[in-house]
């Protein structure tokens, strides 16, 4: 689960080494024509996958599945995970210092990783804009997920809505984000930090999309008040110190009852609040750097990826919602009976994230960073 990763770890797994990987400008296979179909594509060779570590590490992830499945369609073909020690960052500074980039897909992109790429970047740089009638699974995504960027970089894979979990045997239902600020709620709240976290982010971009940007630092100033208690990392406050009972309440997933269900854990710690009647939608991308070698595997990576078999995998096994339309993808019964959808899903599009997502994250930081 992607919940368990976060921007800035410093403990993931090593970058792969990069020998003999093709440099931006003087392999860049991008045409003027876009990516047009070609009549013999090449499904040899090795296919580099970058994407977040717990992906693709551990038991019962989606990574071995996606690489056997793949390999076993496409027999003269491997797929090799890399998983960057800080994400689209690293591929970012790659590009800043004109270096190799290992990869030839990116697995794990948030809308706020393509701002950051164009406020950091040329526009519309480091990923290629895809064509996407080489994906024929594309038109099975559902309404709604599409990631706003501009230049057409990416196609979601999954998505996920940030909410509260709850213990009921402690604190009732908050029905409104202003109730975290009431003394029902004292030294209830566990976050995660906006700097480190994609969930802490995500509840961030909630925040400002409920009080607007004059008004987001005065709620948290309010949350910090009542006891809110911030962690750097999802595993931290959650698989830590929630799972010790530290604290009855923590900023995570709606999909947390289909994790619990399938640990047998106490469902009464385990209840899912969606104040104001909403959840924040963190939708996941996938795309092809632009000098990637393999394009024609990577094309075929993405229609894969999107593919009905694929899209339950990981779903159930990444525990987030598929992409696709659920008449293309047969789901658990269990999943679906404990996977909740918010009445209505919020998020910040990619327009007004541009220039100032990165201030936003900053001056939340120099108040609340070092809970």
């Amino acid at each position: 689960m992607k919940r368990r990763a976060f921007v800035g770890a410093v403990g993931g797994s090593a970058v792969a080494g990069i020998a003999g990987c093709l440099t931006r400008d003087e392999n860049d296979s991008s045409d003027d024509d876009g990516d047009p179909e070609p009549d013999d594509p090449d499904l040899t060779g090795e296919l580099r996958v970058a994407t977040y570590e717990t992906m693709v590490d551990g038991e019962g992830t989606a990574g071995p599945w996606l690489k056997e499945a793949f390999e076993e369609e496409y027999s003269d073909a491997t797929l090799e995970w890399t998983t960057p020690n800080n994400a689209i960052n690293d591929y970012i500074d790659r590009e800043q210092q004109n270096a190799d980039i290992d990869a030839d897909v990116y697995l794990g992109a948030n809308i706020d990783d393509l701002v950051r790429i164009d406020d950091t970047l040329d526009e519309g740089g480091l990923l290629r804009e895809l064509n996407v009638d080489r994906i024929d699974n594309s038109r099975r995504i559902r309404d709604g997920l599409d990631m706003g960027d501009p230049h057409g970089r990416v196609l979601a894979y999954d998505t996920g809505y940030i909410c509260l979990v709850y213990d009921e045997t402690v604190v009732d239902e908050p029905e409104t984000l202003d109730d975290l600020t009431e003394p029902a709620y004292e030294d209830a709240l566990l976050a995660q930090s906006a700097q480190s976290s994609d969930s802490g982010q995500a509840f961030l971009l909630w925040t400002i999309d409920a009080y607007g940007e004059d008004g987001y630092l005065d709620y948290w100033r309010s949350l910090d008040d009542n006891g809110v208690r911030i962690l750097e990392s999802w595993d931290q406050s959650y698989s830590a110190a929630y799972m010790n009972e530290e604290r009855p309440m923590v900023v995570s997933y709606s999909t947390d009852q289909v994790f619990a269900n399938d640990y047998n854990y106490d469902m009464s710690r385990h209840q899912v609040a969606f104040p104001n009647d909403q959840g924040y939608a963190n939708p996941e991308g996938m795309g092809i750097f632009e000098g990637a070698a393999e394009l024609d595997l990577a094309y075929e990576f993405l229609d894969f990826a999107l593919s009905s078999e694929a899209q339950a995998v990981i779903a159930q096994r990444n525990v987030q919602f598929p992409a696709v339309e659920s008449e293309y993808v047969d789901l658990d019964n269990e999943f679906d009976r404990y996977a909740h959808v918010p009445p209505e899903a919020v998020t910040i599009g990619y327009d007004d994230l541009r220039g100032n997502l990165d201030g936003w994250v900053e001056d939340w930081a120099r108040e609340f960073a070092s809970q």
